[in-house]
């Protein structure tokens, strides 16, 4: 029960302060206290407040009314980041997080109202709004695991609310599935210019256009592809191995099998065998040169992932099925390669 105490100031002027304390066990575990300038709205104000730390939820806000959003994510990533680390994306996405001044907010006060201005915000810089999206759903996850396994009473219901405005509105969105293939002329070009880097020019180590072909061939990711080792190579059924695989829950440990097609075969042949991988190279080694070489044929918005999406794309033109394909290219869910088929209702016979 809270206690209404009347004092004076030195002008004379009546004060109320309301005091409210909660005992456990004969233990205080909370105390606080607020003054008005009229009784009424002092007893108003402890009736109300009561009630609301009645439950423990009440109170547990009190205890981290401290913790900001910044503070919510580090303990996240204290808690549950991996031994190996987070994945590239979700890492930089982590950091960049608790850059912004929405970090700086409580996290078990913030409201829609704050979730929508940081949006604004970051609209407003030029991001796009599938990015911005990204925030949100990371703050999601966060929220939830956080409510679930240290018992921080967060409001998941202000994010969903913000989400649900700023769909609305379009702030946000989905990312777009990128659809852009080399065209004849872009090939012809790019294996022109990577032939002369690979045989002309000694200072080159990287080749670029055994590379590029093995992309194509492949359908790897380029992390992959600079992966592949030599004694995962089955000589006689032309597979080779995956080590740590890509996978939207785990990756380490996660190695998986796939088939070579004969012509991503005959590159890696052509390989000397004077280490443990077939392409020894960095893959931000191999990204830079990609966009170096694009960026001096002019060839605009062609991204070198797009390769796995071209060879992709090419299984299915070859015939093969999706159950086929998904063996090449090891993709998690075969939902995702429908959209490679590209088959128009002109295409049926």
């Amino acid at each position: 029960m809270a206690t209404i105490t009347k004092r004076e100031t030195a002008a004379g002027k009546a004060k109320y302060k309301a005091d409210i304390r909660i005992k456990k066990a004969g233990r205080i575990i909370h105390r606080e206290s607020r003054t008005f300038d009229r009784k009424k709205l002092a007893e108003e104000w402890a009736n109300k407040r009561e009630l609301e730390l009645q439950d423990q939820s009440g109170l547990e806000k009190v205890r981290h009314a401290g913790t900001l959003i910044g503070d919510v994510i580090e303990q996240y990533e204290g808690l549950f980041e991996p031994a190996e680390g987070w994945g590239r994306s979700k890492g930089y996405d982590l950091a960049r997080l608790k850059t912004y001044k929405l970090a700086e907010i409580p996290a078990v006060v913030v409201t829609s109202q704050d979730l929508i201005e940081h949006v604004r915000w970051r609209i407003s810089g030029g991001v796009s709004p599938a990015t911005v999206n990204n925030d949100l759903i990371w703050l999601g996850v966060i929220f939830k695991a956080m409510r679930v396994a240290r018992g921080i009473p967060l409001d998941l219901g202000v994010i969903e609310d913000a989400r649900m405005i700023c769909r609305q509105h379009k702030l946000i969105a989905r990312s777009n599935q990128r659809e852009r293939r080399p065209t004849p002329t872009e090939l012809w070009k790019l294996s022109r210019y990577f032939w002369r880097k690979q045989y002309r020019d000694r200072r080159n180590k990287i080749p670029m256009l055994d590379i590029m072909w093995f992309q194509i061939y492949s359908a790897r990711r380029d992390a992959e592809t600079c992966r592949l080792r030599w004694d995962d190579n089955n000589n006689e059924r032309q597979t080779g191995m995956v080590r740590d695989a890509k996978h939207p829950m785990f990756k380490k440990g996660n190695h998986k099998r796939f088939k070579y097609t004969p012509s991503a075969w005959k590159i890696i042949q052509k390989q000397p065998k004077d280490g443990e991988y077939i392409f020894p190279y960095d893959p931000k080694s191999v990204s830079t040169s990609w966009r170096r070489a694009c960026t001096v044929l002019g060839i605009e918005d062609l991204h070198f992932h797009d390769l796995r999406h071209e060879a992709t794309s090419r299984l299915f033109e070859a015939g093969y099925g999706i159950e086929q394909v998904q063996l090449f290219t090891l993709h998690e869910d075969w939902k995702t390669l429908k959209r490679y088929t590209h088959l128009k209702p002109e295409d049926l016979a």
